[in-house]
């Protein structure tokens, strides 16, 4: 698991490791049966809250991405490459739902939009 934290991003720390890790799972880097490091091992290592890390770890639980093991810790889920496929997808659908909101409020067309994401790409 390798997670690198930006204090200088918008985005949540706990939202920069859920992030990196699914991103991590989906990619294939993070197998199923992987053992994510104890919260306060992971927030003494990242220097953060256990806190933050134990929201990072209830989102990834919620996604469906780890599961909790009582007395043992988090693995990561048991997936087939279909399944990966399809939450790949699923993720990548909400926040691109998401971003087109935030364009279309700006009076972009589809068109618009596709131009600069090919120049942003």
């Amino acid at each position: 698991m390798n997670v690198a934290i930006s204090s200088t991003s918008e985005k949540p720390i706990y939202q920069q490791i859920f992030e990196q890790i699914s991103a991590q799972i989906l990619r294939g880097e993070l197998a199923s049966g992987y053992s994510l490091p104890p919260i306060r091992q992971a927030a003494q290592e990242l220097r953060i809250s256990i806190i933050t890390v134990k929201k990072a770890w209830e989102e990834l639980e919620r996604s469906g991405l780890i599961h909790t093991v009582t007395g043992k810790g988090c693995f990561v889920a048991p997936f087939t490459p279909d399944e990966i496929r399809q939450m790949r997808n699923d993720l990548i659908l909400k926040q691109m739902a998401g971003d087109a909101s935030y364009y279309k409020s700006f009076g972009l067309t589809l068109d618009e939009i596709v131009e600069m994401m090919r120049k942003v790409y």
